[in-house]
């Protein structure tokens, strides 16, 4: 229950995709199939990576996290996805606002890793001869704690504006969780700050990363352009690929959707965009990292057969 000084509304509804009953039970099977997905297929990520010591280097230890950070942002959204195509979805005040941080928090993280994952990258393929130096397991754990910390900080700044709004009506959120710009769209109290606040984050955290990351794919490429063999060639792009699409699907939804209240809701558009980087993008990182990956297939294969 919120203070009764803070807020009168003390219970929030999540809105529903659609109230036809054949298409709610359509998106019921896809959303438990997406949620299995990226729950089974993070956990045997993190699994094979623990129990497998030729795979202790520092990309699989930045895997490690993500994986992580995708089963804490699973969790957190998908079971209210699922219980809001079945019944009325409330969620209470104090709830909504639990939500609202480690959504963030995830969110905001991820964000960083990817900048994280991609220095790396360059650091492995540009500068191979000074990388076990560069990269050392100190300087890894470092980066971790810096991702972790950074996202932490920024999604209690911001979770912490919400807290002196006021919210006396309507409680019906526009979207299928407590996410930062659709709780504001309903605050009675000026949201001025919270947006500025939300938008500066958002050009920091999606942005500059962004931006950051494409930069050293860019050395990357050029690196890789200069190898003579085929077969070098077709490995550090293949290696790379993969975290290049899924950065890029991250980066630009997440930069649409902090962005976009700026602009006016585009309603179902909204939601769709939202999806993308809740529920699809942690069901396809397992895949994507690991299926292309023939290190990682071999570590899993023995973790399942060890004789």
């Amino acid at each position: 229950m919120a203070p009764e000084n803070q807020s009168t509304v003390t219970m929030f509804i999540l809105q529903s995709f659609v109230d036809d009953p054949w298409i709610q039970n359509a998106l019921f099977c896809f959303f438990f199939a997406l949620f299995m997905v990226a729950i089974v297929g993070n956990v045997l990520i993190i699994t094979t990576i623990h129990r497998s010591p030729s795979l202790h280097t520092p990309m699989y230890f930045f895997l490690d996290n993500l994986a992580l950070m995708d089963v804490i942002s699973t969790v957190t959204v998908l079971p209210k996805v699922l219980q809001s195509l079945v019944t009325e979805n409330t969620i209470s005040y104090r709830g909504c606002l639990t939500q609202m941080f480690i959504f963030s928090w995830v969110l905001s993280s991820e964000l960083l890793l990817f900048s994280a994952m991609a220095y790396d990258r360059y650091l492995a393929i540009c500068r191979p001869l000074h990388y076990g130096t560069l990269m050392s397991g100190k300087a890894c754990v470092a980066l971790a704690i810096f991702v972790w910390f950074t996202g932490a900080l920024n999604s209690l700044v911001l979770t912490c504006l919400v807290l002196p709004l006021s919210f006396c009506g309507p409680n019906l959120i526009s979207h299928f969780f407590c996410e930062i710009p659709s709780v504001l769209m309903l605050s009675c109290s000026p949201t001025f700050i919270n947006d500025i606040m939300t938008v500066i984050a958002d050009m920091f955290l999606s942005g500059l990363n962004f931006l950051l990351t494409m930069t050293s794919y860019g050395f990357i490429i050029a690196s890789i352009l200069r190898i003579r063999s085929a077969e070098g060639k077709k490995r550090a792009f293949s290696t790379c690929s993969a975290h290049l699409i899924v950065v890029t699907l991250y980066y630009s939804t997440v930069l649409y959707t902090y962005v976009r209240p700026a602009l006016g809701t585009a309603g179902i558009l909204d939601k769709a965009i939202a999806v993308l980087y809740t529920t699809v993008t942690p069901s396809l990182n397992p895949l994507i990292y690991t299926l292309r990956n023939k290190e990682f297939k071999t570590s899993f294969k023995k973790l399942l057969f060890p004789h």
